[in-house]
């Protein structure tokens, strides 16, 4: 691979990276506990349970991806970053700017 791919490469984990970081903020911000005896307004107390564990779902995702980006950021200016885990194949580039974290190749994943 390319100096100038993982350059590029590199810049787009830490993009990302910022942007899961930002997007957990958020998220933790509305999977707080909701009080019983809270006003919630025009939601009902059980549309306001389940968006918390829509919320608590995504965050948990979320924090998986970036747990794996920062993996990424760490391993990019590794010889073997960039070649699938399985079959030791070039990843293309396009999948890895897409799925920076990708380990896989499409076959094998």
């Amino acid at each position: 691979m390319k100096a100038s791919d993982k350059s590029q490469i590199k810049a787009r984990i830490q993009d990302e990276i910022a942007d899961a970081s930002q997007l957990i903020e958020e998220l933790e911000e509305l999977t707080q506990p909701i009080a019983p005896d809270a006003a919630i307004g025009r939601l009902s107390r059980m549309e306001a349970l389940n968006n918390k564990s829509v919320n608590e779902h995504l965050l948990q995702k979320t924090q998986a991806k970036l747990q794996k980006l920062e993996s990424s950021l760490k391993r990019v200016e590794r010889e073997d970053y960039g070649k699938c885990r399985s079959c030791n194949e070039p990843i293309p580039v396009g999948r890895l700017m897409m799925l920076p974290e990708s380990e896989k190749c499409v076959n094998c994943a």
